[in-house]
């Protein structure tokens, strides 16, 4: 059990993603800013569905197309994400411009109305910041009989135990963590959908992931969280829970 009069080191970090496109390939980050708004340039871009004004959910992302993250967006000025133009390198290996007409043609050709827009305070589906750790990963493998990597579940920040214990994550929540010079909070516990069921490599569906996380984890799996101050977050950072 965790001390709430005392700061605690649980373990550091072995992982940073930034996703510049909603529901696009990730990109790996040995260190990076986090504002207000997450990590720096993160999902700044997303693509919006045709039925969006009769849908609470309106983003175009992969549970309409399963693939989408084999599209790899990167920046052409990685040193200012938030300011820089964004390119996306297709399956093909052609590069656009992420507002280039020919890339939605290739990711909805039937082009249903899909269309591209950036809000620069991000498009999260709850909370800026994801969480995850490799003790919960590797036991909802164990769960399901079969090894998942990380990609799968899109988190920003994976955490390496100290104790390897899983699903420690949910203690957390309602506290802060210092990772390097950000400070967060924990704000819930990640509710997952189809997207965790998709092979990031083979793009193949085991709906069994999704079942065994609704069944014994009240389909939540890692944390959500919020930034308290702004700093910044390198791999190999220890993860301290803050003293309340």
């Amino acid at each position: 059990m965790l001390d709430p009069k005392s700061n605690q080191c649980v373990g550091r970090v072995v992982g940073l993603w930034r996703y510049p496109v909603k529901s696009m390939a990730g990109e790996p980050l040995s260190d990076t800013e986090v504002s207000w708004h997450g990590l720096a340039g993160d999902r700044r871009w997303a693509f919006v569905r045709g039925d969006a004004p009769n849908s609470g959910f309106p983003w175009f992302t992969l549970r309409e197309k399963s693939d989408m993250s084999r599209y790899r967006p990167s920046f052409a000025d990685p040193s200012r994400p938030d300011k820089s133009r964004t390119v996306v390198t297709t399956p093909t290996g052609e590069r656009l411009d992420v507002t280039d007409p020919a890339l939605l043609a290739t990711l909805d050709p039937g082009s249903e109305g899909v269309r591209v827009i950036k809000n620069d305070r991000g498009v999260f589906d709850t909370f800026p910041l994801s969480v995850i750790t490799t003790s919960t990963i590797a036991e909802l493998g164990n769960r399901v009989g079969q090894s998942l990597a990380v990609e799968r579940f899109r988190p920003n920040i994976v955490v390496e135990l100290a104790d390897d214990v899983p699903f420690v994550e949910d203690q957390w929540v309602g506290r802060e963590l210092q990772i390097g010079t950000l400070r967060m909070r924990i704000d819930k516990r990640d509710g997952r959908c189809v997207v965790i069921t998709i092979d990031p490599k083979t793009f193949e569906r085991n709906t069994d992931i999704l079942k065994t996380v609704a069944r014994e984890r009240q389909g939540c799996l890692g944390v959500y969280g919020s930034t308290v101050e702004p700093g910044r977050v390198a791999v190999d950072d220890n993860v301290l829970v803050v003293a309340g």
